[in-house]
């Protein structure tokens, strides 16, 4: 049984005093609470309303997108390639304290990347495929860059759409995708 939020089951407990008082029985508010508690399989009032304010757990548990974690060795080295080239933005840094790995969130619009310095987060040479809307216009606008740590290229007859694979300095490869219409 679905539980009712704390507003619809003060409403129908006043609904019930109302319908009771037709009839010719008036019982008091704090009655018609419990009262509509049992129907909900609760104790009382106090137990249903701390049910109803509790979150709801859906019978599927969401998934979100996941965020990749790719291995550097050095966020110094590496954030030339994400920011200067790729046009990512860095959106935060993480050291436990000084000497210690860091750790580090990069985006560029829906995408998340977070790079560390952390032995065993990942491994370098790890894959992600991004979808895009434009990948020729990805294209375009990474050749523009001066100093461009790579010259990428375009596979027009990869499965998931013409892609753009570029690599990091640590061997990460990141494929960028234009899905077809149909996919």
């Amino acid at each position: 049984m679905t539980l009712p939020s704390t507003e619809h089951a003060k409403k129908l407990a006043k609904l019930l005093r109302d319908d009771l008082a037709v009839a010719g029985f008036s019982i008091p508010h704090s009655l018609a609470l419990e009262l509509i508690a049992h129907q909900f399989n609760a104790k009382d009032w106090n137990v249903l309303a701390a049910a109803v304010g509790r979150p709801r757990r859906s019978a599927s548990p969401e998934i979100r997108p996941g965020v990749p974690v790719l291995r550097v060795m050095s966020v110094e080295v590496a954030l030339p390639f994400y920011v200067d080239y790729l046009g990512f933005k860095l959106d935060w840094e993480h050291r436990f304290e000084p000497g210690l790995p860091l750790y580090v969130q990069v985006s560029r619009s829906q995408a998340v990347l977070h790079l560390s310095e952390h032995h065993g987060d990942g491994s370098p040479h790890g894959v992600v495929w991004f979808p895009v809307t434009d990948v020729f216009g990805l294209y375009k606008e990474l050749l523009t860059r001066p100093n461009a740590p790579v010259r990428p290229g375009i596979d027009g007859d990869a499965p998931g759409g013409p892609t753009l694979e570029v690599i990091d300095p640590y061997g990460n490869v990141l494929r960028f995708a234009q899905p077809s219409a149909a996919g």
